[in-house]
């Protein structure tokens, strides 16, 4: 069984928000396997299926990003999933809008969703996509920025951005990390 957890902020405030994408991607996912994210647990929104050949779960958590961990580590006890089959989708405002990055293991970069995680397993050993939304402007706080909705150009590329963070997690679960890291490292997505 592979855990796959798309991170954000769960109501329709947060919807559509750069913090979200994380969310978004699962989404997307569960819109290309026909998994249904209908099952209410793990303090989130759940689907079972089949993605390139392995057992999912798709994972949205309701706790909110800085309490990311707590649905995570309920997912993973009940699952019997360790850290090495965890994948966690999240935004990332140190990558350009529109690149993606796989990270093995290590540090949380400044996202409070991640470094939760990191608490509640008492390892940083999962795989994370790294979803680039773009830095803020200069004076502009961190928070208030990924908060806020996609800018109108940002939304022309987020369809397609979605896309390949779909294909990316497919890749990794058909061809290995290596093989997909060299695939989608860093390349931005344009519309």
């Amino acid at each position: 069984m592979k855990l796959i957890v798309g991170l954000g902020n769960p109501g329709e405030t947060y919807a559509n928000t750069r913090h979200n994408v994380g969310f978004m991607a699962v989404r997307r996912i569960a819109d290309r396997t026909g998994i249904a994210l209908k099952k209410k647990g793990y303090q989130g929104l759940y689907g079972v299926g089949r993605l390139a050949g392995e057992e999912v779960t798709l994972l949205q958590p309701h706790t909110y990003m800085n309490l990311s961990g707590a649905s995570v580590g309920s997912a993973c006890k009940s699952l019997g999933v360790s850290p090495g089959d965890l994948l966690v989708l999240h935004d990332d405002v140190d990558l350009p809008f529109g690149t993606l990055r796989i990270k093995l293991s290590g540090g949380h970069g400044g996202q409070k969703g991640v470094r939760h995680i990191k608490e509640v397993l008492g390892s940083e050993d999962f795989l994370r996509l790294r979803i680039g939304v773009g830095r803020p402007v200069a004076g502009q706080e961190v928070a208030d920025y990924v908060l806020r909705a996609f800018a109108r150009e940002e939304m022309e590329v987020l369809d397609s951005l979605l896309d390949r963070a779909a294909q990316a997690v497919e890749a990794i679960l058909r061809d290995g990390v290596q093989k997909a890291m060299n695939t989608y490292h860093s390349r931005e997505v344009t519309a």
